[in-house]
């Protein structure tokens, strides 16, 4: 895996490459932001201001990281330029969420999301943020672009809960996607009301989980304070990047190698299966932004 730190400069370099990925994107690939080693680009953006689990982040500071990570993505300095170049005002957006009772994407990330789409010009009828219900939802139903958020966290029937898996939800039976830890979930993204409409991916990491017991399992105990997002166009590079750190994690808190159970497997079968992403470090440009202790990648 390619990892730097950049500065403000050095974002605003390699527009070329910039420029043939947004055609890229728009036909349904995530090659946009790459290097010309066409490596997917993730964005790891922490900031040691966000708050301990329980607390409501500042949702200013949410939108600053979010803006910023985005910024990176695409060799921009200006947010407002940034959105417009993966949104147009005429699209028709859902924001797939994830509503799970004790770590939700953080409704601060939501509105964020939603004030930069209006700001670029999307009506605001034509905006969803949805997760159970998106199947029923007419915004869903039309969208012809879709942004992607959730929270990272360990799961009994797929490893971790992840940015591929936070598409389950539009599986017309999400039961069937269960077999075999969750391997070919990457499936979804297949569906003729997926493929090829995800403009941005946001992984969320203020307060990851990295370890459970059973079905729905919690305890804060087994969350930290990483106040971090992850950010990017492939989901398997941005789900593989935080597997990475769950995994660091886990090893350091248990003081051993402690692999999940079940392994994660989705991840890597999006990639030599189902051909979504890359899950290859080797494959992968990790650019890390903001607050730097115990990175753990």
């Amino acid at each position: 895996m390619t990892e730097k730190k950049i500065t403000r400069r050095e974002m605003l370099i390699n527009t070329t490459a910039f420029t043939v990925g947004s055609a890229l994107l728009f036909n349904g690939t995530y090659a946009w932001g790459s290097s010309a080693s066409s490596k997917s680009r993730v964005i790891l953006i922490r900031d040691e201001r966000l708050p301990d689990y329980g607390a409501k982040p500042d949702p200013a500071l949410v939108k600053e990281m979010l803006n910023k990570g985005l910024c990176a993505l695409v060799d921009e300095e200006d947010p407002s330029v940034a959105w417009k170049k993966i949104i147009q005002p005429s699209d028709i957006v859902g924001i797939k969420t994830n509503v799970w009772q004790t770590l939700p994407t953080p409704p601060e990330l939501e509105t964020a999301i939603k004030e930069e789409l209006i700001s670029t010009g999307v009506a605001s009828e034509n905006i969803s943020i949805n997760d159970r219900g998106i199947r029923r939802d007419p915004v869903f139903q039309k969208a012809t672009a879709l942004i992607n958020t959730r929270p990272m966290r360990t799961h009994a029937w797929s490893g971790v809960g992840t940015l591929i898996k936070n598409y389950i939800m539009f599986a017309e039976k999400p039961s069937d996607l269960h077999p075999d830890s969750c391997a070919d979930l990457a499936s979804v993204w297949n569906l003729p009301n997926v493929k090829g409409k995800t403009r941005l991916n946001v992984l969320v990491m203020f307060t990851p989980q990295f370890s459970s017991v059973g079905p729905h399992s919690f305890s804060p105990d087994y969350v930290w304070s990483y106040k971090g997002l992850i950010i990017g166009f492939d989901p398997v590079a941005v789900d593989s990047v935080g597997l990475r750190i769950i995994q660091a994690k886990r090893n350091d808190y248990f003081k051993e190698d402690r692999p999940l159970n079940p392994p994660a497997k989705h991840i890597e079968i999006a990639d030599t299966r189902h051909h979504l992403g890359t899950a290859d470090p080797s494959k992968i440009e990790l650019i890390k932004l903001g607050w730097d202790e115990d990175l753990l990648v």
